[in-house]
């Protein structure tokens, strides 16, 4: 092996052998059992950022460890490429607007966008050794999965649970486009409390608003039906300052007696409470806002203008009359899109829903049926369901999506869905020659598409290809694990709970793996929008390596947040030069081994000397020479071996090569534990604690004279060392394999491919033996104890661990004073003594 290990060329080198021996191939459940990953497809929005290498890297050790538990993984990944996020991409790469095209010419464009943005991922994922079987690649734009989408929404439809209609619509004027609850998030923002005086017949009433551009807009006065201070007003009319027409004063129990004055106005619309209120006491509408952001030109002194400018020059008119009775500097929290951050408005409009409502029980039901990792992100879904106030809008007025397949009859209106057969369909591109019941065969088309999330929501059967003519759901669903950042618990997480329930009424994952964010500061997540993220994944690989990024990933608890600085990768590069060093250590002891041994130790090549005594036996080529000797499992009996007469004997294993496989053993138990609770970073702990305390710094130092110096220890003793660093340090590979699967299968190919046969380590299982040896386990900590004492003693003292010492001093229990005394040898030659002193009790 090569001094220092080259990753460059190793990395390439792995990636080509793993798609030349379809290692990751998925066999449809052939021979094994099948676990099923349902992996977020990466919007095509920007470039991938470190965000991304942490979120997916820790699903993808996932994957690995499953596959070496045994399972036929299937591990799909797709993009979701339609939508709002790859038009903002399209318009910024191309400096076009998409308004300003044809709809096809616009199309087009994002096509070549994102088929050039999927195939840079998808390098990417690669040359982070992702264990994906491409061959199961899917795109949300796909013809294939549009017509899953489609036929999803018919089947809703036929169920009752799609349906349409005009109503108050959550609306980003700057995208110009509806969108759902659950795309909103909350900003603080600086703003008035504008007091105004609101006149009855008697008296007035004092109204405090932050949106007075909506004067014209307002349709009634609102007070809590127990507040004593406006009973008087109840039943009577107001009227509103500037515009002088009267609106009724009502009462509703939302009303907060607390916040402003304790009366409030509602305009259509300042907030989702006016919406509410419009709908539940059937209250008039006034168009004030347009879709496009700008004040209805019918509205008097403001009309024509931007929200802003109209909320300027109401305030000043408001202000010259006397109508503004006082303001309040306050800081409160508004609602808006989470894509683009603007503030969204309410209008109405005909939209598509999905009805969530009325089933809310069902989803609550759902997230306990569902293990949650970490399990407090069950209490933010639980939260989420509980809180949902509207049905789920479907429909965007955008572009680039899946279309609606649906006409509406020319004379009637009445929707007319595609039939099985025309999907996919896009109605604004063909017709259909179906007929309305009125006798109409005339049609106009919708022209609205999905939100992107009602297409990604069913992604589960879109790996299960559903309704399909290879339709799968039996071998993959209910899928094994979901993996997924928190913040779209309330989007993807309940929106494909929704869909898989409606249509297999089962949950869609058994398992729910929520990963953190890594922070570009505090409080600011990683962005491809806000472009705010390090160095690119793709230079940072190029750098340091994927083993050294994968490593990283895998450093944190699952769930929570990170932050990212290059000089984070030190560590992980220690250790890819600390895993090479100790192979070519390893290697050097076992080249004398037979290469074509299989199944255990194999000492055919092992032969004793003419005139030699028992403690100096050679090593010499002679293949043909014994018979191989078997290792029982727990390595504690070697059967005998002859060669020409002579006659050499393992009775066990010695006591310390015993305890490192006892001890990876026990890693291996606790790490399969860690992992099936998906904590990644705990487990990859544990195995670092066997590799760099236990193997490096304490194991091979105490073998290491039995295995250059057979002369002294006996060739007998040195074999038993082989064995033991043959078997203990393939385990810790294996372990390593699922997070550093490049060096750990190079190094697997230079050691141990042709003597266990397999053509790499990801095709080997885990040891899944239960039973430990728990004496062994206590003998290897006192036994490292003791070796401590002797580094304290000579570091206190100044010493060289190389300086001979008088004695080492050992006080354990007696009943592992056999395993010591089977030890002195390698004690004193690991901590230069000249004699042990035993205090056992």
């Amino acid at each position: 092996m090569d001094r220092k290990y080259e990753f460059k060329n190793a990395e390439k080198e792995m990636q080509e052998l793993w798609k030349k021996e379809e290692i990751y191939r998925f066999q449809n459940g052939k021979d094994k059992k099948v676990f099923s990953i349902d992996t977020p497809p990466p919007t095509v929005s920007g470039s991938l950022h470190i965000g991304h290498v942490f979120s997916y890297t820790q699903a993808e050790i996932i994957a690995r460890f499953k596959r070496m538990e045994g399972y036929d993984v299937f591990y799909p990944f797709g993009f979701d490429d339609n939508g709002l996020p790859t038009e903002r991409l399209v318009e910024k790469e191309e400096k076009i607007r998409a308004k300003e095209l044809p709809l096809s010419e616009f199309r087009e464009k994002c096509m070549a966008v994102s088929e050039k943005y999927e195939e840079e991922f998808k390098r990417m994922w690669e040359s982070l050794g992702f264990s994906v079987d491409w061959n199961q690649k899917y795109r949300t734009v796909s013809k294939e999965t549009q017509r899953i989408s489609q036929r999803s929404f018919l089947e809703l439809v036929r169920m009752g649970k799609a349906y349409r209609k005009e109503s108050p619509v959550l609306w980003c004027t700057n995208c110009q486009t509806s969108i759902a609850q659950a795309e909103l998030e909350t900003k603080d923002l600086d703003t008035t409390f504008n007091y105004l005086e609101f006149n009855t017949d008697s008296q007035s009433l004092t109204i405090a608003t932050t949106r007075p551009e909506l004067l014209y807009g307002c349709v009634c006065l609102f007070v809590h039906p127990e507040d004593k201070r406006y009973h008087q007003f109840v039943g009577k009319t107001a009227k509103v300052p500037l515009y002088d027409f009267d609106i009724p004063i009502l009462t509703d129990e939302e009303v907060s007696m607390e916040k402003g004055t304790g009366a409030v106005m509602c305009a259509t619309f300042g907030d989702t409470a006016d919406a509410l209120w419009y709908e539940k006491h059937k209250l008039p509408y006034k168009k004030i806002i347009l879709p496009e952001g700008r004040i209805s030109e019918d509205v008097p002194f403001i009309g024509g203008m931007k929200v802003l400018e109209g909320r300027a020059k109401i305030l000043e008119l408001l202000k010259e009359k006397g109508l503004l009775l006082k303001q309040e500097e306050i800081n409160h929290s508004v609602a808006v899109h989470e894509r683009c951050g603007k503030e969204i408005e309410i209008i109405p409009s005909g939209q598509w829903y999905i009805d969530v409502l009325t089933d809310k029980e069902r989803f609550l039901k759902a997230a306990e049926e569902i293990n949650w990792y970490p399990a407090a992100m069950k209490t933010r879904y639980q939260l989420w369901v509980e809180n949902l106030k509207w049905d789920w809008c479907i429909s965007r007025q955008r572009y680039f999506g899946v279309p609606f397949p649906v006409w509406y009859c020319k004379e009637c209106g009445k929707p007319i869905f595609a039939k099985e057969e025309e999907l996919p369909v896009n109605p604004q591109e063909c017709s259909t020659e179906q007929s309305c019941e009125c006798g109409c065969s005339e049609f106009i088309p919708e022209t609205a598409v999905f939100d992107t999330w009602a297409t990604s929501s069913v992604t589960p059967l879109i790996n299960a290809k559903f309704g399909e003519v290879d339709d799968r759901r039996d071998i993959v669903l209910p899928m094994g694990m979901r993996a997924q950042a928190h913040e779209i618990i309330r989007t993807w997480a309940f929106y494909t709970i929704v869909k898989s329930l409606y249509h297999t009424g089962k949950i869609p994952w058994k398992d729910i793996m929520i990963s953190g964010f890594v922070l570009a500061k505090k409080g600011e997540k990683m962005s491809k929008s806000k472009n705010n993220g390090s160095s690119s994944p793709v230079s940072l690989i190029e750098v340091h390596s994927a083993d050294a990024l994968r490593y990283w990933a895998a450093n944190s608890k699952l769930g929570t947040d990170t932050f990212f600085s290059e000089e984070e990768l030190k560590i992980p590069k220690r250790f890819i030069t600390k895993l090479w060093n100790a192979s070519r250590f390893v290697l050097s002891h076992l080249e004398d081994m037979d290469r074509n041994s299989i199944d255990g130790y194999n000492i055919e090549n092992v032969t004793a000397e003419p005139n030699c005594n028992k403690d100096s036996t050679n090593i010499e080529d002679n293949s043909n020479a014994m018979d191989s000797v078997k290792i029982e499992k727990h390595c504690n009996n070697i059967e005998s071996a002859e060669h020409g007469g002579k006659q050499d004997r393992i009775t066990k294993l010695m006591p310390v090569d015993q305890w490192i496989l006892e001890r990876v053993k026990e890693t291996t138990i606790r790490v399969r534990k860690l992992l099936e609770d998906y904590e990644i970073g705990q487990a990859r702990h544990e195995v670092d604690d066997l590799f760099w305390k236990d193997f490096c710094d304490y194991y091979i130092e105490i073998v290491k004279e039995r295995l250059y110096q057979p002369e002294k220890h006996g060739a007998i003793n040195r074999y038993s060392g082989q064995y033991a660093i043959y078997h203990a340090f393939l385990g810790i590979l294996e372990l390593y394999a699922i997070y550093t699967p490049h060096i750990t299968d190079y190094i697997y190919q230079e050691i141990y491919r042709d003597r266990e046969g397999q053509v790499s380590i990801h095709k080997l299982a885990w040891n899944k033996e239960e039973d430990l040896n728990s004496m062994l386990l206590v003998f290897g900590e006192e036994l490292k104890k003791s070796i401590m004492e002797v580094r304290k003693y000579k570091s206190e003292n100044n010493l060289s661990m190389k300086e001979e010492i008088q004695a080492v001093n050992i006080t354990s229990q007696k009943s592992l004073e056999k395993y010591f005394r089977e030890t002195e040898k390698d004690i004193l030659a690991c901590t230069n003594g000249k004699e042990i002193r035993y205090d056992f009790s």
